[in-house]
């Protein structure tokens, strides 16, 4: 009986085998994330709560972090099973950045920049002495984000908008320099430096230059990266209404921006303002078109596509050398409402950055705020909070580490800008056939709304064909001729069908989207000198046409059953639902079965997917975007899934 089951399992194996040589195809699943890059636990002491809004890596390898509750720790041994918490310092208030510079600990509290020093050498700082102190109106949204150190050893910290009172969802800056970054040396003095922002929450020093990232909200159709320059405006109007104080080096007025761009400011019969809703057919202008009127706006480098690449942007570091594989001076971005981080690869074209972003590492326990890598640069420490923010993840605060166990994903590596398309690298070579059909790759440009409006749904949607690929010798790069690019646009760039030479893997992110300001110079690519071979132009040739149907039923038959989960799971990905929304518990947004018990009709979640009334959810800090170009079928059909769930 043995030998019968063995002989059994040979020719088992044996058929599979020649299955897999047949098919040119390895019975191996393609890798996921969590294969190459491992989420692990720093734990902390009993009782300690790490709402963490700043983290710094010493010189000796300790790791530095601040609390939203005030509280600074040191964490010695931060990357073995037992680290060990001191507390350096408490009594502070929402801190929600930090730094090491010369032996001192420099942190934004709500109101100052403030230096930490430990003068007796006994483990907790002694020293409290602020560096530069702003105003404050009290407005719990003000928040500070900072210090981030310039290459001169100044420091830069932003300030978040506070919002009206009768108009609570708008921004506006009560006291001077809030919406504005400040530049502050060491001696006290402050430089107002540059405006626009609503939530600056991520500063980064990227090779010497300052880059930052805001989210969705009013002004801001999406999240992204900004370079940030002195005397920029980055788009929100609120801080504009300091720009005629002496020492401002942006110079638009607020009476100035308001005569290019309607200010959204609606009222109803008693003369009460009212919440400006998007309005699915009416004219809007972009960021594009205002900038030719505007000169100091400043575009983002990079826009992270809202609900796909994040809702709430946060830290960003560059990788060092010898860390995360193939990624060494890219850039992670992370994100608070969907626990993530993102990977942004910058390109300078014509004086301008710009650049893609694909996703990389999701699934962290609570929403992800701060990043710091380790002194030996083999993981990076990831921050994490969602208190009264809200976030993906079982956590509401937290502190873990990313570690990268030395073995390549099949990813692309980068996506560069041509002169008449794109080219496409590698970081592990392509199959031929795969890489050389057209069908294998789609383009779609899309950009947002510029408007007074929380968020905006993508705008401007079109196919941009692919009319011929070339592939590489070594199989590393692919350049694709497009068509119908679009300046500053945001381009959707899909691989589906490219496939890794050895295995057959799937990218693991198969989809990365490029802002595209400026086309280089240079030589375009013959046709004659690529692939225009495409499949499924082939399949369609080849099939033959279908019979005329029968005359079909204009709606479903009463007491048609809702559809399931796995029938609706595709469009909750595609139009970013799982995002924000879990079928059973409370995330970013409501779950789906506490939206079931609202018992509305299909037609109204449809009224409310183009227009969300934020107020119907008090208890949810985080607005719903306007989702308009979701389609009326698409729409009704979650809508019958949602309620399904009562």
């Amino acid at each position: 009986m043995k030998n019968i089951l063995k002989k059994a399992a040979l020719y088992s194996l044996l058929a599979a085998a020649v299955t897999g040589v047949a098919s040119g195809v390895y019975a191996q699943e393609t890798p996921k994330e969590e294969d190459f890059y491992k989420i692990m636990k720093v734990s902390s002491p009993e009782g300690t709560l790490l709402e963490v809004g700043g983290l710094t890596v010493m010189p000796n390898g300790d790791l530095g972090v601040s609390t939203r509750r005030g509280d600074i720790y040191i964490v010695e041994n931060p990357d073995s099973r037992k680290p060990y918490f001191r507390k350096f310092a408490s009594g502070l208030h929402e801190v929600l950045g930090l730094v090491w510079k010369d032996g001192a600990l420099y942190c934004a509290q709500r109101g100052e920049l403030t230096k930490l020093v430990d003068t007796n050498m006994d483990g907790k700082a002694d020293v409290y002495e602020t560096v530069y102190a702003w105003p404050l109106s009290g407005h719990y949204h003000e928040y500070s984000f900072g210090p981030k150190l310039a290459p001169d050893g100044s420091f830069f910290v932003s300030g978040n908008v506070a919002f009206g009172n009768q108009e609570w969802w708008r921004g506006e800056s009560r006291v001077p320099w809030r919406g504005w970054m400040m530049h502050i040396y060491e001696d006290g003095r402050m430089e107002p430096y540059a405006t626009g922002f609503r939530s600056p929450c991520g500063l980064g020093m990227i090779n010497g230059e300052l880059f930052y990232t805001d989210n969705q909200g009013d002004w801001f159709g999406s999240g992204g990266v900004w370079q940030v320059k002195k005397g920029d405006f980055i788009g929100h109007p609120a801080g504009l209404r300091w720009t005629q104080e002496p020492n401002s080096p942006v110079k638009l007025t607020a009476e100035k921006f308001f005569s290019f761009v309607d200010e959204g400011r609606p009222k109803d019969e008693k003369g009460n303002y009212t919440k400006p809703e998007n309005q699915v057919n009416a004219p809007f202008v972009t960021l594009m078109d205002v900038k030719k009127k505007i000169p100091e706006l400043r575009l983002p480098a990079v826009v992270l596509p809202h609900g796909i690449q994040g809702i709430s942007n946060s830290e960003i570091v560059p990788v060092p050398e010898g860390s995360f594989g193939p990624f060494a001076g890219q850039l992670l971005v992370g994100d608070q409402g969907q626990s993530k981080i993102m990977r942004v690869v910058l390109e300078k074209v014509k004086g301008e950055y710009q650049g893609v972003s694909f996703d990389f590492r999701s699934g962290f326990q609570s929403g992800v705020l701060r990043m710091a890598w380790a002194k030996d640069g083999n993981s990076l420490f990831i921050g994490e909070t969602n208190r009264g923010w809200g976030s993906a993840g079982e956590a509401n605060e937290g502190l873990q580490r990313l570690t990268w166990n030395g073995k390549i994903p099949f990813e692309m590596r980068n996506i560069k800008a041509m002169p008449d398309g794109f080219e496409i690298e590698f970081t592990q070579p392509v199959s031929r056939k795969s890489a050389e059909d057209l069908a294998s790759y789609s383009v779609e440009s899309f950009t947002y709304k510029y408007h007074s409006v929380y968020g905006s749904p993508m705008v401007n949607i079109a196919k941009c064909p692919v009319k011929g690929v070339k592939v590489s010798e070594d199989g590393l790069k692919a350049r694709i001729i497009v068509d119908s690019l679009r300046l500053d646009y945001v381009h959707n760039i899909t691989l589906e069908g490219v496939r890794e030479k050895d295995h057959s893997y799937s990218l693991i992110h198969p989809t990365g989207y490029y802002t595209l300001h400026n086309l280089p110079e240079g030589e375009k690519l013959a046709l004659s000198q690529a692939s225009t071979y495409n499949s499924s132009k082939v399949a369609v040739a080849a099939k033959p046409a279908p019979a005329k149907p029968a005359a079909a039923t204009a709606a479903k038959p009463a007491g048609a059953k809702a559809p399931v989960y796995e029938e609706v799971k595709p469009l909750l990905a595609k139009y970013t639902c799982n995002a924000c929304h879990n079928a059973d518990k409370r995330q970013v947004g409501p779950a789906f079965k506490d939206i079931a018990k609202r018992k509305y009709t299909g037609e109204q979640i449809l009224k409310l997917l183009a227009n969300p009334k934020p107020q119907n959810w008090p208890d949810y800090a985080t607005e719903m975007p306007p989702m308009p170009q979701v389609p009326r079928a698409d729409g009704l059909k979650i809508a019958a899934w949602i309620n399904s769930l009562r």
